[in-house]
Parts: C-alpha cells; sequence; structure tokens
C-alpha cells in the first residue's frame, strides 16, 4: 500500500512539472505567433505606406521639399540614366557626372527638350581616386543642389571567386562604389545643411542583405553604403537631410549583360525605367528601401532565409552565370 501511495504520490508531481513546462511553452508559443504576426502587419503596412500609396496620392513637389537641381552620378544609361529622367518629369533640374562627355550631352539635350528643365553636365572618372573631385565640387560650388544620387558602380564582369579578380578591379570597386559616394556626398552635404534642405540617395544593392560567395567585393562595398546611408540620415536627419538607402534586386541595366537570363524582363526583373518610377515614389518615405515592391518581396523572404541556404542559393546562381559567361567568352 505504501508503494502504491509513493507512486501516485510521484505521479503527480510529473504531473505537475509536465503541465509547468506545457504551459510555458504555451506561453512562449503564443508570444512567438503574436511577435510574427505583429511583425508581418507592420511589413505589409510598411510596403503599403512606401510603395503603394505614395504613387495613388500623385506628384510630390521635389523642387519645393529637396531644391531646384539635383546631380546624379553614373547617368548616362542604365537606372542612373532612368532615375534623372524620372527626376526630370518633377521638374527637377539635373547635373550629370559621367566620364563620357559623348554621353553626357546626348542624354542632357534628349531630357532638356524632352521634360523642359535645365541640364548640365560634368566629365568625371571616378575610378581615379582623389583625382575629380576639385573639378567636381568647382562645377556645384554656385548651384543650390537638392538632391543627390550617388548611382555610379563598378560590377564584376561576370561572377567569379575573389583570387581571379585584378587588382585594378579590387581598386575600382572601391573607388568607383565606396569612395565617390563619400567624397559626393562631402561635397554638397554644407550647402544642404546652410539651407536645412536636401536628399541623398546611395544604390546600395539587394545583395548585400546576406554574404553573396562569387560577388563577395561588390556585395561587401553595397553594404558598406548600406551603412554608411543609414548612419549619415541619423547623423543629419535633424538638419533638414534626408539619405536612402537604395537596394535594387535585379533590373535590366547592362551591368547584368553577362548573362542572357538576367537581362530579360519578368515579374521581378524590371526595367531601368519602371524601377525608376518607383523608386523616386519613395524618397522622403523610407530611409532603407528596396525602391521597388516585386524586390521588397524578394529582399523580405532573402532576408529570413537561413544564412546557408541563401548561400547555397548564391554559389549555385553565381556558378551558372559564371559558366555561361566564361563559355561565351571561349566562343
Amino acid at each position: 500500500m505504501a508503494a502504491v501511495d509513493r507512486f501516485s504520490l510521484l505521479y503527480r508531481e510529473i504531473s505537475r512539472s509536465c503541465n509547468f513546462y506545457i504551459e510555458a511553452l504555451a506561453i512562449v508559443g503564443a508570444w512567438y505567433t503574436v511577435r510574427k504576426c505583429v511583425s508581418l502587419a507592420f511589413d505589409t503596412y510598411s510596403m503599403l505606406r512606401v510603395h503603394l500609396i505614395p504613387r495613388l496620392s500623385g506628384k510630390v513637389d521635389l523642387v519645393k521639399r529637396y531644391g531646384e537641381w539635383a546631380v546624379v552620378t553614373g547617368s548616362t544609361e542604365g537606372i542612373g540614366k532612368a532615375y534623372a529622367e524620372e527626376l526630370a518629369k518633377h521638374g527637377v533640374n539635373v547635373i550629370l557626372i559621367s566620364q563620357n562627355k559623348e554621353k553626357l550631352e546626348a542624354v542632357c539635350r534628349s531630357i532638356s527638350e524632352t521634360y523642359k528643365v535645365e541640364t548640365d553636365f560634368v566629365v568625371a572618372d571616378f575610378s581615379k581616386g582623389r583625382e575629380p573631385y576639385p573639378a567636381i565640387k568647382e562645377a556645384l560650388k554656385d548651384r543650390e543642389i537638392g538632391i543627390l544620387v550617388n548611382n555610379v558602380g563598378m560590377f564584376y564582369s561576370y561572377p567569379d571567386y575573389f583570387t581571379n579578380l585584378s587588382e585594378d578591379m579590387l581598386w575600382d570597386i572601391i573607388n568607383i562604389n565606396i569612395a565617390s559616394a563619400n567624397m559626393m556626398a562631402h561635397i554638397v552635404l554644407p550647402g544642404m545643411v546652410k539651407k536645412k534642405k536636401g536628399a541623398i540617395v546611395n544604390l546600395s544593392s539587394a545583395c548585400c542583405c546576406q554574404p553573396t560567395p562569387m560577388l563577395t567585393a561588390y556585395a561587401a562595398s553595397k553594404k558598406y553604403l548600406d551603412y554608411f546611408s543609414r548612419s549619415l540620415h541619423y547623423e543629419y536627419a535633424s538638419k533638414g537631410i534626408f539619405v536612402q538607402s537604395l537596394s535594387p534586386f535585379l533590373v535590366t541595366t547592362k551591368m547584368v549583360a553577362c548573362s542572357s537570363l538576367l537581362t530579360k524582363r519578368s515579374v521581378f526583373i524590371p526595367s531601368a525605367e519602371e524601377y525608376a518610377s518607383h523608386a523616386v515614389s519613395t524618397l522622403g518615405l523610407s530611409i532603407r528601401t528596396t525602391g521597388y515592391w516585386k524586390h521588397a518581396i524578394q529582399v523580405m523572404l532573402g532576408e529570413r532565409l537561413p544564412e546557408r541556404i541563401w548561400v547555397w542559393l548564391a554559389m549555385y546562381i553565381c556558378g551558372t552565370v559564371r559558366k555561361e559567361a566564361t563559355t561565351c567568352q571561349v566562343k
């Protein structure tokens, strides 16, 4: 009889312990579920606020909000050219900076004739280290720069292993992708602070949301721009300056010409013009955005993938593109 009593007592103790752990796990599970639901609701609201509502509410007066002139680097083709054209649609005068004078003249003439705004250009090769900035500073000194778009960027010829990159390419990535954004911001910020308004847009990339092998140096340079943009915004927000990190996924430009697959427009791969139209509408609303709602979905999923899965996908896609590019070169 005593043995039965001891067994009953032990059973009750185990039952109480199990109930305690079950209740604790239930509370943790409920908290996790609520947190995820709130996070999903907040992300959905943010996506609507940034990507849908502005396009339904009409054009914002960018001239009144930021100033009469915008500077766009790397602006003779791709996203840079399309972004400059989109700013011109809003009545903003544009100054284009790139290294090809003939292309600059042609794009300036086209924008001026099409959108009836003033245009100007500066010829500069950002791969030359400190060399181009005195001339740029001199050219911009008497202009009321309201918007700076640091779009100029250096990409690999095709995805490749880090040690296969030349020293020249590595220095170009540093000078063009990183140094140019720092120096251009350093040139225009004092004027913006003086008039207490302005915007700086730095073109990062969605590939920086997780480590991306075979694009190592490029992705790291874009991660730098992302952190640089966000820190700069918090540093100067109180002075009326808005700084945005713009991180697109794939856009059909010459930058991805190494792959026939990546240059084809699809549901998630817009043209530069379509992308720029969406991206400009997010200016002033989000300091960190893809600029395009379909890309926002991709990044939201990408950031939630376990790192090992992201890396596996990156290695597979980059390896496929590398194989295609090197095969074409051999032919």
